[in-house]
């Protein structure tokens, strides 16, 4: 469970001085506990892994609006957080892999268009739990549309 890796991780960077991993490591915990709260009951792993990838999603829109703002030090920051929490995760599929994942799900459920969009990216979602969403939606939509 990544939570109590989380404790270890925090006592280091106190150690070490270093503030940025610390407090992102100490937000990252505080959200495992809200969920936890929330949920009431103790976080599986996939509920943490989950729970990284929305942060990692918020850091990456940060990051494009801090760019296109010129925010270099926010940027700086933003991009030092999103390497914390992705050191956390599995690496997210390869587009190929997503693909071959999606032409699966849609050779089971043969879909008749796009009213059918969130029958395949539910099934290609709970196959592809370490995708991108932002692929598996862009990739699924060109597939159903042109029939690829």
């Amino acid at each position: 469970m990544i939570a109590q890796t989380l404790q270890t991780k925090i006592g280091e960077a106190m150690k070490a001085g270093d503030t940025i991993r610390l407090s992102t490591l100490r937000m990252l915990l505080s959200e495992f506990n809200n969920e936890k709260i929330n949920l009431q009951k103790e976080l599986e792993d996939d509920d943490e892994e989950r729970i990284i990838r929305k942060e990692v999603k918020k850091r990456k829109e940060a990051i494009e609006i801090y760019t296109k703002a010129g925010e270099q030090e926010r940027l700086v920051q933003e991009k030092k957080e999103l390497a914390i929490l992705q050191e956390f995760l599995s690496p997210e599929m390869s587009e190929d892999e997503v693909k071959k994942i999606i032409d699966e799900v849609i050779e089971q459920i043969k879909p008749q268009g796009m009213q059918d969009m969130g029958k395949v990216m539910g099934a290609v979602r709970a196959k592809a739990t370490n995708a991108d969403g932002a692929l598996v939606a862009s990739v699924v939509k060109q597939k159903l549309e042109f029939g690829n």
